[in-house]
């Protein structure tokens, strides 16, 4: 989403904290989301994150809107340690731009369990209309089951089996 003009600053951090929240809800180890914590601790004390000052408490005023303009330094440590290009938390991607990072986010997380990824892994070579008769039959086990057509819907991705821990830097 291209920040314009028509766009007050509010709305620019609150797209901000509306990401930062999805990616927390998201991307984390198994069992449970990353706390405000651990993740300034992470960036805060770690090179690799170009040792972006961030605290607990300005973390949280992000999350929840109450601060809208982190340093582009900031901006570009939580990009990397959620993966993810900085234009997402700048809003600065197109709507469809946007929702592909986060197919791509859904995508990371499910190839996390082991189970998905060997459904997966099995598939490869196999000829398009046998892929095709695979991705049929899911859909079908999905429609029985009451689960959305698509993986990620209402009732969000599949819970990581524990097998991989972080895995998504």
């Amino acid at each position: 989403m291209a920040v314009g003009a028509d766009r007050s600053p509010d709305d620019a951090g609150s797209r901000l904290a509306d990401r930062l929240n999805y990616l927390f809800a998201t991307m984390h180890p198994p069992g449970a989301p990353y706390t405000n914590a651990h993740v300034a601790e992470e960036i805060s004390g770690s090179e690799e994150y170009g040792k972006a000052g961030l605290t607990e408490q300005y973390l949280s005023m992000l999350r929840n809107g109450k601060r809208t303009n982190p340093s582009p330094d900031l901006l570009r440590a939580l990009a990397k340690f959620f993966a993810v290009p900085v234009g997402y938390l700048l809003g600065d991607l197109s709507p469809s731009q946007a929702e592909r990072v986060e197919e791509e986010v859904r995508f990371l997380v499910a190839m996390r369990d082991k189970r998905v990824r060997g459904i997966a892994l099995r598939s490869v070579g196999l000829p398009p209309e046998v892929q095709d008769s695979l991705t049929a039959i899911i859909s079908q086990f999905r429609q029985q089951m009451n689960l959305p057509p698509e993986p990620g819907g209402p009732e969000g991705p599949a819970e990581p089996d524990g097998e991989a821990s972080r895995g998504l830097r």
